[in-house]
Order: C-alpha cells, then structure tokens, then sequence
C-alpha cells in the first residue's frame, strides 16, 4: 500500500471513519469498518474516473478532444499520467442546505474527497452523509493545478466565527508550493478564493513532502490564522497566512540547521501548538512556535532518542491527539554493509508527558469524553498497572472534583480506576486447567523444628494473601458504587430524552415501567422522584409488560443488564435502551461488558400485541439511529458504541 488516509469521525453508516487506499497498483479505493478488522469496500474511484475519462475521450477540462492518438507516445503518457493518483485527503464534514420538492430545505452533511493526480489535477468526489453505498459517490469538480510533478496534496480550511475559506495545498517535486482554491457555494458563510496563492515560487529542485496545516490563534494581532509546514530535503518550510481587511498576507521561511539527514515525517500536537519532526536517522525534534509582529520564530529541542531505535531507519512519526505520546515506526538499517534481505517493522512509543501531568489534564478536558482522551488515560492506567495503585494526589483531586459537581465524566474516571487496580490485584494463575496433573509420592522425615518453620511462613503467606482479598473486596465495592451511580443517571437521562422533550426525532423502545420501578427503589433521589412523577402523567395506565419471546411469560425488571423469565430464559438488555434484547444479532461494547440492539429496518411497524415490550406511549414506528442514539447513550467508562 502506498497511502492511507482517513476521513473525519462518523462518515459512515454506524458512525466511524471511512478509509481511503491507495495501493502499489495505482487504485484508489473507499472502504468502511463492520467489525474488528473486518472491512467492506464501497468503491473504487479509480474504475470511476476511468469511466469518466472513457466517457469524455480522455479530453481536459475545457472539454476539447485529443488530437493525436495511442500510437503517440506523448498521449500515451498523458493518458497515464491524467488517471495516476499520487495522494488524497479528506475535508472536513461540510453542511449544506438540499431543496426538496416540496420546495422546503433541509440540511444535509458531507465531506469531500480530494485526488492529486500525476499531471497535477485535482478530483474532488462528493460523499453524503452517512455513506454506505458506493453508487451514492458524486463526482464534485475537477481543478487543473498546473503544478509539474507534484509532490504532496493538503486541505487549507480557515474559519474566523461564522466565515469559512478554503483550498488545496499542492506541492511540486521541483519545489514550488501552491494554494488552489476551492468552489463551496452551497456552504453558508464560505468564501472562495479569487486566484491561486503561492505560497513559495522557487524551482530549487528540493522536493516538498510532508505538508501539514492547523488553524492557530495570532497572540498578537488576536485573529485567527494558518501555520503551513513541510519538509524539504533537510530543511522544514513554514508559511504564516493572515487574512486582514487588506487581504491575504503571506509570511514565510525556512528553518535550517536541524538534521544532517532528510526529514522523513512531521507531526503536529494541536492542543499545545507544537511540530515534531524526525529524520532518517531517528533524531526527534520538537519545534514550538513563537509568534511575533509578522514572523514566527521556532524553539528547537532535542527529544530523546531510544536506545531501541540505534541502527534503525526511521519511516514514519505520529503524534497522539493530546500529545501525550509520539510514536514511529521503524526497519532495521543497514547489517554488516548489506541491507537486510528480510525487514522487521516496529512501532515505538515515546512518552512526551509524565503520568502526574495527564491526570491534571484528564481532569480538567473540557471535552468530558474519554474516549477523546485515550492517550491521557493511558498513561495513568500504564502508572497504576506499574505501581498497583491510584496515586493518591489523582485520587484526592477526583474526590474533591466529585464534591463539588456530580459529572458522569468523573465518575467514568473513577470506575476506571477502580477497574485498572482490580486487574492488578488479582492473583496470577500459577497452573493452566488443561494440564494433566501428575501425582508425585514423595516420603517427608522432617524433625519438629522444620514443621514448626514451615507453619510460621503458611501463617504469613496467609495473613498477606488475606489483606489481598480484603483489598480486592474494597475495590470490588468500589466499582460497584460507581457502577450503580452511572446506571441510575443513563436511565434518568433515557426517560428525560423520551419524555421530557417535546419534540423527539426519533421514537425509542424503552421498557417504561420497569425502569421507573427500578430507579424508585432509592427513596433518597429525589431527582428520580420528580421525574417519575412526571412520567406516570402522561402513561394514562396504559401499559404492556415486557414478555419473553420463547414463552410469552413476564421479563420483570430486575437486573439491568439482563432478563430472565421464570422459565429460564435469558436475555441481554440493551445499554441504550434497557429493552431485552431477543435478536440473534447484536452490537457489543469493546469492554465485553454490555450490548446495544441493533437498528430496526426503515417503515417497519411495530403494533401492542401480547409480546410487546413497552408502554403504548413510546412505542417507536422505527429504532433511532447510531448517531440520535449516541446522544441518549453513556457507556460505563465512555467508549463509544463499538
């Protein structure tokens, strides 16, 4: 494979990122994720484009057909070179409004492919959200960039409150850099550019690779602004774009001096505005930006090299989403002044923060998601792993947070823990099941002294492994309560979405009754009382229970994450809806601890019958989808749904 590239979080059908392939054959292709490395493919853009160019006769864009024909080598290259993908990116998730026949405008999401080709144009495709059919792809707009040789392909997109500009970033192997613009006219608020930008015009022959752009707010001037960077040779190019009531103003430059190798790969961590950079040699550089009147100025440090990448070529550098970590990827170098016949790849993380600084940054995300800060939390799980136990200023930080404002966020945070320390605690197995057992007949003499010796160090291997199991039964406690606490706040939240709104997209299947009596089973929370009360309103005593599809028979709400009907059978409950799941399909949670039901078709009805599972007053015509059932949902420890 060449290249990979993928598109921004929920494109597809269950919410997840689509993935763009281009392989050595020259084939772009589109596909989505099902499952745990299972992957579909939607369409090959590449058998697309080719029927379009067959279609037109393999003419420009101003439609004029070709002069000469196969047997000229010069169109035979053109051919070539005019349906040879080099690179793609993805945009970021646009909104448009669509008209309908009825004259009315709804909004409609989509995101655009962007294809470097070898004779520098550039394909833009059209995919409407949520894409699942590959027929469903537009071709959007073909743009000739001019450029020879290009190089790298990346999608300048500026936003300054409520007005948008975008382009294409091109690079040349010759040198030259340009920004193309792009025509978004259904987008509100979004401006094209008049002509293309140059951003660096000299044909040095140094080849521009790694091209990175990320919006970044001037401390001086206070307005938003776009930091472009690339690697050229042993050198990294940066442009500074400003847009003020006099137009566009470019600023740019070169840093010199960091590597005596080529720059391989950068990476950029924008929670704290910093470039890292790495050459072949694995020396990492961490450039930090400093912002003047009409410059920027970079601070260079040296990281740290591993002693594990000594000897190796480096191929490729990423930086986590809240930089907490970078990692590489490496092959082994030259052996012995050969190259190596086989080639062993490694992935090497390098840890940029310290475990005490991700748990003050994980408590204080303004996202609340822990999905979004994985990396943080993996540092602190990789610290009580170490240790085998919470660090106590985390801990004191999380009960004093927990006092002052009751967040799900936090108590995620603290059933995590909870979770990671149990894991630690729990006696490693000394002998496998499967294993035969031999039985040695050994004849002990030992004298009363030896006896006595060996009952003292029972005695004291017993009083530990008893502080063990009193300690693995406070946890246990421990993840319990939080448990508990979170499972009550989904419910109340499930019966607010449904209930309380007065408008709801979507209809939801919920088992009504049996999670009010659920939730007024503690007279303490008053919060459930009141909604409760609200509830039994507007039920009007029309009721269904809940019935086992086997038996007919009763599923009585006793247990939130299963049913069982007094014959026996045994069923999951769904963690978005609590409705027992009684399908042989199902979507389950990463953890392994709990499920969600699978949507029901479109236009599928669904009647009160003597198998129904909830109240007459919410009985949906049709399941929400991933994404309106995202927002009713909350996992224990906040992974999305899988």
């Amino acid at each position: 494979m060449k290249f990979a590239s993928w598109s921004p979080l929920g494109c597809d059908s269950s919410g997840r990122c689509l993935l763009a392939c281009l392989t050595l054959d020259n084939c772009l292709t589109v596909h989505s994720s099902r499952g745990h490395l299972e992957w579909k493919l939607l369409v090959n853009l590449t058998e697309s484009y080719g029927e379009r160019l067959k279609q037109r006769g393999y003419a420009k864009k101003d439609n004029n057909p070709p002069q000469a024909d196969l047997l000229d080598l010069a169109e035979l290259q053109r051919r070539f070179r005019m349906q040879t993908p080099v690179k793609m990116e993805w945009s970021s998730i646009y909104t448009i409004k669509k008209v309908q026949a009825d004259n009315s405008c709804v909004d409609e999401e989509m995101v655009l492919l962007a294809v470097l080709m070898e004779n520098g144009d550039l394909v833009l495709w059209k995919f409407v959200l949520p894409f699942a059919d590959g027929d469903d792809v537009v071709f959007y707009d073909l743009i000739e960039s001019g450029v020879s040789r290009p190089s790298d392909l990346a999608w300048w997109e500026y936003k300054n409150g409520s007005q948008r500009m975008g382009g294409l970033i091109v690079g040349s192997e010759v040198g030259p850099v340009k920004i193309m613009p792009v025509s978004l006219s259904k987008v509100k608020g979004y401006c094209t550019l008049r002509l293309p930008v140059i951003l660096w015009k000299e044909c040095d022959e140094i080849a521009v690779e790694n091209i990175r752009c990320f919006p970044v707010i001037h401390p001086i001037h206070k307005t938003s602004c776009s930091l472009i960077l690339a690697s050229r040779g042993c050198y990294i190019f940066w442009c500074l774009l400003m847009i003020s009531p006099n137009g566009l103003n470019i600023h740019n430059s070169h840093i010199t001096g960091l590597n005596s190798l080529p720059v391989v790969s950068l990476a950029v961590s924008q929670q704290e505005v910093a470039v890292y950079s790495c050459s072949m040699d694995g020396w990492i550089k961490k450039l930090t930006p400093t912002f003047t009147e009409s410059s920027v100025i970079f601070k260079v440090e040296d990281l740290a090299q591993p002693e594990t990448l000594t000897g190796r070529w480096i191929h490729g550098i990423a930086v986590s989403h809240n930089g907490a970590y970078v990692a590489l990827v490496s092959a082994p170098g030259i052996v012995g002044s050969f190259h190596p016949f086989h080639k062993n790849y490694q992935i090497h993380f390098l840890m940029l923060k310290t475990s005490e600084a991700a748990a003050s940054l994980l408590l204080k995300s303004p996202e609340q998601n822990l999905f979004k800060t994985a990396d943080l939390l993996e540092l602190v799980r990789w610290q009580v792993l170490k240790t085998k136990r919470v660090p106590a200023s985390l801990q004191e930080e999380l009960d004093r947070k927990l006092q002052e404002v009751d967040s799900p966020y936090l108590w995620r945070i603290k059933l995590f823990l909870a979770r990671v320390l149990h894991l630690t605690l729990q006696a490693p197995r000394t002998e496998h099941k499967w294993k035969p057992r031999r039985t040695v007949v050994k004849v002990l003499v030992q004298e009363e002294e030896e006896d006595e010796a060996v009952e003292r160090v029972e005695g004291e291997a017993g009083g530990v492994e008893g502080e063990a199991e009193d300690r693995r039964t406070e946890v246990q406690t421990l993840m319990q309560v939080a448990e508990m606490h979170l499972m009550r706040d989904h419910m109340k939240k499930v019966l607010g979405v449904v209930y309380l709104n007065t408008w709801v997209p979507q209809n939801i299947c919920i088992p009504t009754c049996g999670l009010m009596d659920y939730l007024s089973r503690d007279p303490d929370d008053k919060d459930s009382e009141v909604l409760i009360g609200h509830i039994r309103k507007k039920l009007n005593k029309q009721t269904f229970p809940e019935r086992c599809s086997l038996c007919q028979a009763p599923l009585p709400f006793t247990d939130c994450k299963q049913a069982v009907c007094e014959n026996g059978h045994m069923w999951l409950r769904c963690v978005l809806s609590y409705q027992a799941c009684q399908t042989l399909t199902f979507r389950r949670c990463l953890l392994q601890d709990c499920i969600a039901r699978l949507p029901e078709p479109e236009g599928k009805r669904h009647f009160p019958s003597s198998s129904s599972s909830v109240s007459q007053a919410c009985h949906p015509q049709r399941q929400p989808s991933p994404r309106a059932a995202a927002q009713i949902h909350a996992w224990h420890v906040g992974f999305p749904p899988a």
